[in-house]
């Protein structure tokens, strides 16, 4: 026997959620399967409360099997069946949330009920707890029923308790055909609509049926309002007006021209011509539909997982790629600024530390210089040596610890605007230092002897006494008297006054001169070693920095080496992945071809396309 193509389409769909491990949608599709195999087609009857449902189903039989009236809703689905002869039963079936409080296996618990008891008997039942689920099984004989018609009387969509709308969908997702009922009473509600999207999207089956014409004079109205409401949203759906309550009417009085006016007739061709004599269209478009929603389903994720493949944000070995090669241009970058600044902050280092010797030794020399206005060297030279001596070796202490700091702040600026460490240099070695202050050598001092000292006042007196002398002459007085000797002694000590004034003002500016020269001496030798150790430092910088630069460079190769493999492995990766999931989804693509195929259609949706 050949298979016909929709059950190798629905077992390629399943087959597509088995390798895609969606086992939920498989066992869906499994179960749906084994129930399409069978020769019975299952028509629910859904609808919102109190529109007819059960009155339907009981004129399409001609049996009271559903119970009725203005104040009852169906709780208990009720699937009548055809069987030789009438038969009923209450079924309780467990469900895969509870046990069964009848019967200990697994099997249905069924209790046999007279047929005309069977709606008062299901309205009446106790639901059992448990989530165990509780139905009415009707067999009647029936021509309707004997082509494999399975008409199913559902609790009312919105009626009260969670489990009976349920139950109802329950019904629909394995329904061949759908009755859905609304009265003429009004046109179509929205929820009805939204109701009829529902139902189309599970069943392709569908028929509205407008019950209540009897009570309706303008029923004519409303079903043709009705149909424009569902062309309008685009449902493609039959709409039967019938009246239950004249077709009972007829049944009993065997009356066929009224049950035509019943709309019974109609409405029973529609379920001969629409359903039973076209069971491989309603397979195929069954099919059709809960293969699209199965493929669709499956497309969404491949569907997301290309799109990240292919537009989605680089991977994180990417990412750590262009990071550490970011790093490693940011350090080359860095390596040029900080030797320039390294040069630029020594130039001014030096020259700072120039300024600070100069003006240092400047206050000294000015300061010895004030001393020797006043003192006398030969008195107090030993003294004045000692305190400039002391003074340089402060000086060379001072401007030497303000070159350390001045290097240390430079190197820790440097280490910043390396952003490698904070590196310090290491201590700068003071030895020697005291070297640059030789011995100041005393400044030759004239001695000024008893002799000289008698020479010089003799000279002077002599002058005094000659003129004093020659001056008293006049007035009759010898050349030497008391006058002109009082006047030589007083020029002869004067002289020597005199030229002891000047011995010391040259001693001094001697020692002046003496002193400007140790400190010129010592400028000129410690400001060299002061440039010497400057120097030494800053190539003692410049190479540590280097050498640190230098490590850090290899270091960041080495990982950017490893970081550009695995981002070549990551986007090898990521194009294999995108030739797996486009390979799958082209697969997709072309089962969902073979099951548009199934009903007609010949374009894919665009969410199905690769």
């Amino acid at each position: 026997m050949r298979t016909p193509p929709w059950l190798t389409v629905l077992d390629d769909t399943i087959a597509a959620c088995i390798t895609h491990h969606r086992s939920d949608l498989a066992g869906r599709l499994e179960k749906r399967r084994s129930l399409l195999l069978e020769p019975k087609l299952r028509v629910p009857v859904i609808g919102e409360p109190n529109q007819g449902k059960s009155q339907l189903v009981n004129a399409l039989v001609n049996a009271e099997v559903c119970a009725v009236g203005d104040d009852v809703t169906t709780i208990t689905p009720t699937t009548v069946t055809h069987s030789q002869a009438p038969a009923a039963a209450l079924v309780t079936e467990i469900s895969t949330s509870g046990r069964r409080a009848i019967g200990p296996s697994n099997e249905p618990a069924r209790i046999p009920v007279p047929v005309e008891e069977i709606a008062r008997r299901a309205l009446a039942a106790p639901h059992p707890d448990g989530g165990d689920e509780l139905h009415a099984e009707v067999g009647l004989p029936r021509e309707l029923l004997a082509a494999g018609l399975v008409l199913i009387d559902t609790p009312a969509i919105n009626s009260t308790g969670p489990l009976r709308t349920a139950t109802t969908f329950a019904a629909l997702s394995s329904a061949d055909a759908v009755l859905m009922i609304s009265d003429a009473t009004g046109e179509l509600r929205s929820s009805e609509l939204e109701l009829l999207k529902q139902v189309t999207s599970l069943c392709p089956v569908v028929t509205v049926v407008l019950t209540k014409i009897d009570i309706v004079p303008r029923w004519r109205a409303v079903a043709e309002r009705n149909r424009a409401r569902l062309a309008a949203a685009g449902l493609r759906v039959k709409v039967v007006p019938v009246s239950a309550t004249v077709r009972l009417a007829a049944a009993r009085t065997g009356d066929k021209q009224l049950n035509e006016e019943s709309g019974f007739g109609e409405l029973v061709r529609t379920l001969s011509q629409d359903v039973l004599a076209n069971s491989d269209a309603i397979h195929r478009a069954t099919t059709a539909v809960l293969a699209a929603q199965a493929t669709k389903q499956l497309m969404e994720p491949l569907t997301e997982a290309l799109t990240e493949v292919h537009t989605g944000e680089q991977g994180r070995a990417q990412l750590q790629y262009r990071a550490v090669q970011h790093r490693l241009d940011e350090l080359r970058r860095r390596t040029n600024r900080w030797q320039t600044m390294l040069g630029d902050e020594v130039a001014d280092l030096l020259s700072d530390v120039e300024y600070d010797l100069r003006d240092r030794t400047r206050k000294i020399v000015r300061a010895a210089e004030e001393f020797f206005d006043a003192a006398d060297p030969a008195k107090t030279w030993d003294d004045f040596a000692e305190w400039l001596r002391e003074a340089l070796v402060e000086t060379a202490d001072v401007n030497f610890a303000w070159l350390v700091e001045r290097f240390q702040w430079v190197a820790e600026k440097i280490a910043r605007q390396v952003a490698l460490e904070e590196a310090v240099p290491e201590e700068l070695a003071t030895d020697g230092l005291l070297e640059h202050i030789g011995d100041l050598e005393p400044p030759r001092v004239e001695k000024f002897s008893v002799g000289q000292q008698l020479f010089i006042g003799l000279r002077g007196s002599y002058g005094g006494l000659l003129m004093f002398g020659l001056a008293t002459t006049i007035a009759g007085l010898p050349l030497i008297n008391p006058i002109s000797l009082g006047a030589g002694a007083a020029f002869g000590a004067k002289s020597i006054w005199d030229e002891r004034s000047g011995r010391l003002k040259r001693r001094q500016a001697v020692a002046k001169q003496t002193a400007q020269r140790y400190v010129d001496d010592f400028f000129l030798s410690y400001g060299k070693a002061s440039k010497d150790t400057a120097r030494q430092v800053q190539r003692k910088l410049r190479d540590h920095f280097q050498s640190v630069v230098e490590r850090l460079q290899e270091g960041i190769a080495e990982q950017a080496n490893a970081a550009k493999r695995a981002a070549e492995a990551e986007i090898a990766e990521r194009r294999r992945r995108s030739q797996e999931i486009t390979a799958e989804v082209q697969r997709l693509v072309g089962l969902h071809k073979r099951i548009q195929a199934l009903v007609g259609q010949s374009t894919p949706p665009k969410e199905l396309t690769a």
